[in-house]
């Protein structure tokens, strides 16, 4: 692996790169963080797609891409004046440093649970007055269920046993139904959210990322349902023509791929 010199090296060469872009190109000198904010989250997602895939060659492309975004919104700062490169590396070195008494102090732990709720509690000693503060409102509705069940886990709301959490899963199942049977749209809705939400947190107690998890059951959907379209074409067919029977035929083939 590269030693800390030539990583250096490295981040330095990207930075005179970046003035120089910004000095020098039409599009990088016309940027802003508003136009930015936009490909940030594309990127973003784009090395999700990456990590999903276990592309380490493309992990490392995408990580580049990202970590371009980070150093070009830095160089915006400087410009105004209002930050640089070196106060993002210094803020997070020491939120890191703070964050981590069993490492940086004299606070012991035993396991990785102590450390989540060491760190939820230096947050609310830091000025937040709510631990769920640090959620984003725009993320999507199932990563937010996951980082707030997350978070109010740190500081102990918490079920015990994976087994009470499945029971309100089912809990929520049958209250879904009940309401399904009284054909209350906007009920509906709120129990079938509240299904969702169980489900969630049952996952983070099988230690299961539920985004990655149903990520991965779409791109297993689009493999297979692909599949069904090329045999269907293959036999000179149209998918709304044939029926469910013949559909499954290739369905079942497909998950054996």
């Amino acid at each position: 692996m590269n030693s800390r010199k030539v990583q250096l090296q490295a981040f330095d060469r990207l930075l005179t790169i970046m003035d120089e872009l910004r000095a020098q190109c039409p599009w990088d000198k016309k940027q802003t963080m508003q136009t930015l904010r936009h490909l940030t989250i594309e990127e973003t997602y784009e090395l999700g797609d990456a990590i999903l895939e276990n592309d380490l060659e493309e992990v490392k492309k995408e990580l580049g891409d990202l970590l371009l975004h980070i150093v070009f919104y830095a160089k915006i700062g400087s410009e105004t004046r209002d930050f640089d490169i070196a106060d993002v590396c210094n803020d997070i070195c020491e939120k890191l440093i703070n964050r981590h008494p069993h490492i940086y102090g004299d606070v012991n732990v035993e396991n990785e649970e102590q450390v989540k709720q060491n760190w939820e509690a230096i947050k609310l000693k830091e000025g937040k007055k709510s631990v769920l503060e640090g959620v984003p409102d725009s993320l999507p509705a199932l990563v937010k269920a996951s980082r707030v069940q997350d978070k109010v886990a740190g500081l102990g709301f918490d079920w015990e046993r994976p087994e009470q959490v499945f029971l309100k899963v089912q809990e929520e199942l049958e209250e879904l139904q009940d309401e399904v049977s009284k054909s209350d749209t906007d009920r509906i809705e709120s129990e079938f959210g509240d299904v969702l939400f169980s489900m969630i947190n049952y996952a983070r107690f099988l230690k299961v990322n539920p985004e990655n998890a149903l990520e991965r059951t779409n791109k297993k959907f689009i493999k297979r349902f692909q599949y069904l379209e090329r045999k269907a074409e293959e036999n000179g067919k149209s998918l709304k023509d044939m029926t469910l029977p013949e559909m499954d035929v290739f369905w079942e083939e497909a998950k054996k791929i």
